[in-house]
């Protein structure tokens, strides 16, 4: 089967590349790497004493991005950490990082809902429900060509 030709393909992906662009920009302006964001953007959402699993599976980054990151942001003085179970280590944003995250996660989640909001109810949902049967075709697809390529190793 011969790759979609009519460019609808091609203008979802430059549209996901462009949103993701959004948010570098948004980060470089706010002073921050786009991991950096990433963590502090999930360690507001999550709250006070996230775990740093919690903000791996909910952002969808490794856990080594998140576990450097933090290590970046404690060193900026803008997270700390206490003893969990075991392990591990909660996280807490310091005063610094309170702040940051006013002036700078803040407005970057009230953008993204103003965003959504500007959709009409129906749109929002359509959108919704379109984008999760596409991630979850292609989520499909690539466990089933994962799965080929383990079979007949690399080429």
């Amino acid at each position: 089967m011969e790759p979609c030709q009519d460019g609808t393909l091609r203008e979802f992906t430059r549209l996901y590349k462009e949103y993701d662009s959004i948010f570098h920009s948004v980060a470089l302006a706010g002073g921050l790497s786009d991991s950096a964001l990433t963590v502090l953007y999930h360690t507001q959402e999550l709250g006070a004493g996230c775990l740093q699993r919690d903000i791996a599976a909910s952002a969808w980054v490794s856990k080594q991005t998140v576990h450097s990151t933090i290590r970046q942001l404690r060193e900026r003085g803008l997270l700390s950490l206490s003893p969990g179970k075991g392990r591990d280590m909660h996280i807490h944003l310091t005063e610094e990082g309170r702040r940051l995250v006013r002036e700078e996660i803040y407005p970057i989640m009230q953008m993204e809902s103003d965003a959504f909001q500007a959709l009409a109810p129906e749109e929002r949902r359509d959108l919704l429900c379109l984008t999760a049967r596409y991630v979850a075709a292609l989520r499909e697809l690539a466990e089933e060509h994962i799965r080929r390529r383990g079979e007949s190793g690399p080429h």
